[in-house]
């Protein structure tokens, strides 16, 4: 997800990959990997980017609008049982 928003937004902006890399200080080559998935940004480059295009890092790596559920505080069994509970009610909608 986070290449195809990559590409997106710099299709958008009506930016080549060439000219992405320039504003970005890294080589051509570099976003091409980002947008082909062979490999991933840097934290630092993920916010760079994020900066670049006005976007949260949420945004690029395609979280906005999902659920989260805060497991902070509960042990590992605690979380593992809300994790098969989620999957139960998802398989119960099918």
């Amino acid at each position: 997800m986070l290449n195809e928003n990559i590409k997106n937004l710099r299709k958008l902006r009506h930016l080549s990959q060439v000219e992405l890399a320039g504003q970005l200080h890294v080589s051509k080559q570099c976003v091409s990997n980002w947008e082909n998935d062979n490999i991933l940004p840097s934290v630092e480059m993920l916010v760079k980017i994020a900066k670049f295009f006005g976007v949260s890092t949420d945004v690029l790596l395609g979280l906005e609008g999902r659920n989260i559920v805060c497991v902070d505080g509960l042990t590992a069994e605690q979380t593992e049982h809300i994790k098969l509970l989620v999957e139960d009610l998802r398989a119960a909608q099918k």
